[in-house]
């Protein structure tokens, strides 16, 4: 691949919606990545050493990124049973920007009642709780990507 259709690839993904993106072949692999803290990188599967490039788009800052409530109480507090991701995807705690979270630390959910949703491949899948109980942990954060059977919630 030459740079020109690197180039292609990058425009291409920069006016794009998608997230991330992964193209390998036997030459070598490109990864971009429009989420905070991801770079670019090109890496020939041949000798040569990676090489980081500018990121492809940067994502606008906030003012605060939302984490998870009680972060340093949690460990040694949360107790209960944790729900994992069943797929991979994009998480959202929230069903639009301007809509309170789903749940948050301290609340009580009932069986089926939606916890969060994550987003793979423009479908939008409603993670429901396995049973009633108390959220005492919540592992994730909004717009985090996640992968197949990592923890995302603790309810008691």
């Amino acid at each position: 691949m030459n740079i020109n259709e690197v180039k292609d690839l990058m425009k291409q993904f920069d006016a794009s919606t998608l997230r991330e993106f992964s193209y390998r072949t036997v030459e070598g692999e490109l990864n971009f990545s429009k989420n905070e803290g991801q770079f670019l990188q090109a890496s020939p599967v041949a000798a040569a050493a990676p090489v980081a490039v500018a990121p492809v788009s940067t994502v606008a800052p906030q003012a605060e990124i939302e984490t998870p409530s009680t972060p340093e109480v949690s460990s040694s507090v949360a107790e209960g049973e944790t729900v994992t991701s069943p797929l991979v995807g994009v998480i959202y705690l929230k069903a639009s920007p301007d809509k309170a979270e789903f749940v948050k630390v301290g609340d009580t959910v009932k069986k089926g009642q939606t916890l969060l949703i994550i987003e793979a491949m423009k479908v939008m899948n409603e993670i429901p709780a396995p049973k009633d109980g108390v959220i005492t942990e919540i592992l994730v954060s909004a717009e985090e990507v996640v992968e197949f059977g990592q923890d995302l919630v603790r309810i008691k």
